[in-house]
């Protein structure tokens, strides 16, 4: 197995609020750099790893980016939950900005529209990806995992999500929104696991209109083919240029681009300069998947810990080596509501979900699921020595057994225990705890240097970029955006 990991990350002021500063140019360039970037917001950093051939490898590199960061954002602090600080005003969310070169006015014009689309605290929102691959597997594999990882990718919510509560900014202006106040300064779920991936996370009715199946690429293809083709209504009232000819967005379609589909587990090839994914896809097929579900822990110095990374291979490993029936319209409807239920309702005493014509308790399918990985625990630390992974599984077993033991109940807990007066408060001390952490040990002069070439040569990089543009950004649009952009 080889995975690597794609964490983001606000940047916060000392008092907590969103920065405002600049992406820090001793970063590098976040067009360029191979490991330092910004996601959607110019003060939200995305931390890369390379793909490791173990969860100690990828998690040693991903610590020690967190360590240069930490020497180049002075005071600042990186956000340790997913649900964000106490964020100003819609409008004063910075953007992520790229350069002059097409390539990257595209990416910041993309994020206009998100912000246009579906307004920018919702983007604002941060987690970690986890991108997992199997030497030997083929496409058809990789949609056999998906197709099961739909289905039961709740679990994980219960297990992993850790963001049951969220500071009334974030919902400003939103009537409807469901919550309840915990305290002030703090809306909440009594028995959420995950708001992040619940009805106020990554949410989209346009989007729930796209009847993406995953039962072959060419099914998949062609439903994305078709949202990034298909002009919404909605998209086309807003217009791709204002009347002073500032862009909007990139296009009027369903999706500006394939990143704008939210999916919790997504097919994906390694792209080629200028290269469209779903033309990756299509011509060379899926080389590794991207786990998005998972929620930034408020109590791990990095968002994420040894445990869980070993259990999702263990779960990937189950959803690849079972039975995975077809999709359908119905099921792919039914998986929707069991994730929604389990988001907001996870830790709710005797919840039901929906298994075909069924009703099954979360903890009698739960408990089906994790009994089912545990050969696969075994059989991985028998290949691999140790019994790290049977470990992992025993703790997801635990916390299935006992609702307390999740992230998101030890949340509210220690937010309880702490008799701080918000969420907010909670996350900046484990944000100041987890900088004093990340303190020790020191970087080496070598890893040092290694970064400080690598931020250099990313500038170089976009600058050459800049330089060598010579087609108009609309010509260039146009052409990125067209059909034969998207087929082999």
């Amino acid at each position: 197995m080889r995975c690597g990991i794609e964490k983001e990350s606000l940047r916060v002021r000392p008092d907590g609020r969103l920065s405002s500063v600049p992406h820090p140019a001793a970063l590098g360039s976040a067009l360029t750099h191979p490991h330092i970037t910004t996601d959607f917001s110019e003060s939200q950093l995305e931390l890369i790893t390379a793909p490791h051939a173990g969860v100690e490898a990828c998690l040693a590199e991903l610590t020690q980016i967190h360590q240069i960061v930490y020497r180049e954002i002075g005071e600042e602090l990186l956000w340790g939950s997913s649900m964000p600080c106490g964020l100003p005003g819609d409008d004063a969310i910075p953007i992520g900005q790229y350069g002059r070169s097409n390539i990257g006015r595209a990416k910041t014009v993309y994020r206009t529209g998100l912000s246009n689309r579906y307004g920018r605290r919702m983007q604002a929102i941060s987690g970690i990806h986890y991108n997992w691959s199997l030497p030997g597997l083929q496409t058809a594999d990789y949609f056999s995992l998906i197709r099961n990882f739909r289905r039961h990718g709740w679990l994980l919510f219960y297990l992993f999500g850790a963001s049951p509560a969220v500071c009334p900014s974030f919902v400003r202006g939103h009537d409807g929104h469901g919550l309840a106040e915990l305290r002030p300064g703090t809306l909440y779920l009594p028995h959420a696991t995950t708001l992040r991936m619940g009805r106020l996370g990554y949410q989209s009715e346009a989007q729930d209109s796209i009847a993406a199946s995953f039962n072959d690429l060419e099914s998949y293809g062609a439903a994305l083919e078709d949202a990034m083709t298909r002009t919404w209504p909605a998209y086309e009232k807003v217009g791709v240029q204002d009347k002073d000819g500032n862009y909007l967005q990139l296009s009027t379609a369903l999706l500006q681009i394939e990143n704008e589909f939210y999916g919790k587990i997504r097919p994906k090839c390694v792209i080629r300069s200028g290269e469209r994914p779903l033309h990756a896809l299509r011509e060379r097929g899926v080389e590794y998947v991207e786990v998005r579900l998972v929620d930034l822990s408020p109590f791990e110095a990095i968002g994420i810990s040894a445990p869980v990374c070993r259990f999702i291979d263990i779960f990937l490993l189950h959803c690849l080596s079972s039975e995975s029936r077809p999709d359908t319209p119905e099921e792919i409807a039914a998986v929707g509501r069991n994730q929604e239920k389990v988001a907001a309702r996870g830790r709710e005493p005797g919840l039901r979900l929906e298994r075909g014509s069924q009703k099954v308790a979360l903890g009698e399918w739960g408990g089906q699921l994790i009994a089912e990985c545990a050969p696969l625990a075994a059989e991985l630390d028998a290949a691999l020595g140790g019994n790290t992974y049977r470990e992992a599984h025993a703790a997801a077993a635990a916390m299935l057994a006992d609702s307390a033991l999740t992230p998101s109940a030890r949340v509210l807990a220690a937010m309880a225990a702490s008799h701080s007066d918000s969420y907010t408060a909670f996350a900046l001390a484990q944000s100041r705890a987890h900088r004093a952490a990340l303190g020790a040990p020191l970087l080496s002069p070598q890893v040092q240097e290694r970064f400080a070439v690598m931020a250099t040569e990313s500038l170089a990089l976009q600058k050459r970029m800049e330089e060598r543009d010579q087609v108009p950004f609309e010509t260039w649009r146009r052409q990125y955006l067209s059909l034969e952009k998207l087929r082999p």
